[in-house]
């Protein structure tokens, strides 16, 4: 009789249900996008940061590795609240579960910032920023429209300024949200409409300051295509000077402020009166020049009409006579001068041949050369002196007496005067004369050897 085995139990180690679990959660969470705020942040010198990312409720684990870490666009701070694209995991040797993050970037303005960095590249790259397409604004616009909130402090100081500026001008509002999600609709709807109607022929878009997120209307694309679209010139002026939007670089032109662009819009009446009081006297003037020009006429008719008498003509005669006989007289006095003038170039031309000039340079000439020779004949009789002393030296080295001064005396034969050089030339008994250096004496030989050892 057999009885039933008991089924097998399939037990599995707690590494085994780890890498279990790391496996499911890697294929089931491959990507995930998770928002919350960076804690507990650890970057040690490995190059991976370690970090926890929390709302008010919960929190997980993360680790980012230094290869995925090159790439961040920004510092990761404790506090921030950022973003995450991650894979859910496990970490094995613990248990506990942890986001692997390939991405971080930062909630809110961050992401606001980088969609308008993004937007800005791309509508630069069409060309909607280009100088070329900017409108001019008028110079005296028949009526200004304003598209802004009708409640905002905006609207309030561009009125102002247009009120103080020029009141006579028109101004057309067209009222719109500024911010919020239908914000964008609405103005590019208003610069439509404005385009549509052609009422005005210069157009404010604007509001007052505020965060990047308040502004955000004004970075949307639809608004920028609107205002690039717009035939009528539009003029930006959103938030404070240090605001910057889409809509600024798209507008024909940028204003810092609400009240700027109501400066750019609007032309200063006082300059315009000062225009035609300037052009009401150049009026008077011009008339005054042409009544001046038809008197002068008629002076100078009156004038031809007394040319006419005969007593004129005589006048006119005796007064070219006059003339004549000043221009022979001049004529006469020029050809003088010419002559003389003449006559001193010959005298000057002749003066540089007179021969005084010659001899007096040959007497320098032969005074020079003089100076030379005797130069000359000193510089040759020292040479010769030189050689002389030189001779004179050599010749006292190799004199017999130059040998007696060094100790050695000269032996003569007083009969006839001559050295005696051998000993072939003497005889025993024959008396010779010893000369030394100073003074000599007289001597017999007594002996003679042929031996020249000592």
């Amino acid at each position: 009789m057999t009885y039933p085995t008991a089924p097998e139990r399939n037990i599995m180690t707690v590494s085994q249900l780890n890498r279990a679990t790391s496996q499911l959660l890697g294929e089931y969470f491959m990507s995930v996008l998770v928002e919350g705020e960076l804690s507990n942040l650890s970057m040690p010198s490995s190059g991976h940061i370690y970090f926890s990312l929390k709302d008010a409720n919960a929190q997980v684990r993360c680790a980012m590795f230094r290869t995925q870490q090159r790439r961040l666009a920004f510092k990761p701070e404790n506090g921030k609240q950022v973003v995450v694209k991650a894979q859910v995991g496990l970490y094995e040797p613990r248990g506990d579960y942890q986001l692997i993050v390939e991405h971080i970037e930062e909630a809110g303005d961050g992401a606001l910032r980088r969609a308008f960095d993004a937007l800005k590249l791309k509508l630069l790259a069409e060309g909607l920023f280009d100088s070329s397409v900017k409108q001019k604004l008028p110079a005296l616009p028949s009526a200004i429209g304003v598209i802004t909130s009708p409640t905002g402090a905006a609207i309030r100081d561009i009125l102002t300024v247009l009120k103080r500026r020029f009141p006579a001008i028109p101004v057309i509002i067209y009222p719109v949200a500024v911010q919020g999600d239908n914000a964008k609709f609405e103005i590019a709807k208003a610069i439509a409409t404005a385009n549509s109607q052609k009422h005005c022929d210069v157009i404010i878009l604007g509001r007052g300051g505020g965060s990047l997120e308040d502004l955000w209307a004004f970075n949307e694309e639809t608004v920028a295509r609107a205002i690039f679209a717009s035939a009528i010139p539009i003029i930006s002026a959103v938030g404070h000077e240090t605001d910057t939007t889409i809509a600024d670089f798209v507008a024909d032109l940028r204003a810092a402020t609400p009240s700027a662009a109501a400066e750019h819009a609007s032309p200063d009446q006082q300059d315009w009166l000062s225009r035609f009081k300037h052009l009401e006297a150049r009026l008077q003037q011009y008339l005054q020049r042409k009544i001046n020009q038809q008197q002068q006429s008629l002076d100078w008719l009156n004038k031809r009409l007394e040319q006419q008498h005969p007593g004129q003509k005589l006048a006119r005669n005796a007064r070219r006579l006059d003339e004549l006989e000043s221009r022979l007289n001049q004529a006469i006095q020029t050809r003088l001068r010419n002559n003389a003038a003449a006559i001193e170039a010959k005298t000057a031309k002749l003066w540089q041949h007179n021969p005084a000039i010659k001899i007096a340079r040959y007497k320098q000439q032969q005074t020079y050369l003089n100076q030379r020779l005797l130069a000359t004949g000193k510089h040759k009789l020292e040479k010769l002196n030189q050689r002389l002393s030189n001779l004179s030296q050599t010749l006292h080295a190799v004199s017999p007496l130059a040998t007696l001064n060094r100790g050695y005396a000269l032996v003569i034969d007083p009969a006839c005067g001559q050295i005696i050089r051998s000993v072939e030339q003497l005889a025993l008994g024959d008396i010779v004369e010893t000369r030394l250096e100073q003074g000599y004496f007289s001597s017999e030989i007594k002996g003679i050897s042929h031996d020249n050892s000592t």
